[in-house]
């Protein structure tokens, strides 16, 4: 019997076997040291057997080339199935299609699709002659080949969005279009997402809403990267966080901790899939994973 002046043990989320899939994000390299970080990073993930591994594409299409070499590399040379993101800024609809046709021929079938954030943080101007916001890039998309497509959903609100509402149907519309998922920002209030997925399902919006999961390794930044694009910070997180500037590994442990709770509470509410940003960094990634059940092969 579990004395109970004892630590709960930690239970598995789920039984052995059962069916909770992951993906993952990495943004394309600058460097030959990042290059080599990030090849660390996929091939300690690729035994997870993830459904696809996604890769950004920066603001103002300021990595179009980088990407482009990142997701050909890992179709090549690993077992993953890699999704280039692709967006709507500084090109034309002719450019975008050309890039997506290239994708198409080089064996890449699934595109993340996005409106894109302007260069240097100006505001966001479509391009005259480009697809305007995501709906059209997907419906686009769509016309030049059967991609498969994934959208991003914010259960926070879009920081460009009119209302809550509006940015709802900004969604419905992408998935009338021909998305098949969406992976939601960013957030740390699990009942925020809950919330979101079942406005989102009430107004017919049929397709997963995968949660995307943030392991936090700099509280700082993350702060400041919330309130841009407005995910909300609870103020418990900046009390785990207190006093760990200057202790990274300690901050690893909050944060692999913070992150496993978060998505163990989302599995008690039904969710079975989950999006990882991963920051090209594995460990605390695989680390949740390993904790989820979703293990490698030699685990």
């Amino acid at each position: 019997m579990h004395d109970p002046r004892s630590p709960a043990p930690i239970l598995p989320v789920a039984r052995p076997g059962a069916d909770l899939k992951v993906s993952f994000e990495f943004f394309p390299p600058k460097t030959d040291k990042m290059q080599e970080a990030l090849w660390d990073c996929v091939k300690r993930l690729e035994p997870l057997a993830p459904q696809f591994v996604s890769v950004t594409y920066g603001a103002g299409g300021g990595t179009r080339e980088r990407t482009h070499d990142t997701v050909t590399r890992i179709a090549r040379d690993t077992g993953l199935k890699p999704a280039a993101h692709l967006t709507c800024v500084a090109a034309s609809r002719g450019e975008v299609d050309d890039i997506a046709r290239r994708y198409w021929d080089e064996g890449i079938r699934h595109i993340v699709a996005l409106r894109g954030d302007p260069p240097e943080g100006g505001r966001y101007q479509p391009h005259p002659q480009g697809y305007a916001y995501a709906a059209d890039l997907v419906a686009g998309l769509k016309r030049v080949a059967d991609f498969e497509i994934s959208v991003a959903a914010y259960p926070e609100t879009h920081p460009d969005a009119l209302s809550p509402e509006a940015d709802l149907d900004n969604l419905k519309r992408k998935v009338e279009a021909g998305a098949s998922r969406a992976i939601s920002q960013y957030f740390f209030d699990v009942d925020v997402f809950l919330r979101f997925r079942d406005r989102a399902a009430a107004a017919g919006i049929a397709v997963p809403i995968v949660p995307g999961i943030l392991p936090v390794t700099n509280f700082a930044q993350v702060v400041k990267f919330s309130a841009a694009c407005g995910t909300g910070v609870p103020g418990w997180m900046a009390d785990l966080f207190a006093g760990l500037d200057d202790d990274p590994d300690t901050r690893r442990l909050v944060a692999a901790t913070v992150a496993a709770e978060q998505c163990r509470a989302l599995v008690a509410g039904g969710v079975s899939e989950f999006h990882f940003y991963t920051l090209n960094r594995a460990d605390l990634s695989y680390a949740i994973c390993h904790i989820l059940g979703v293990r490698g092969k030699a685990s």
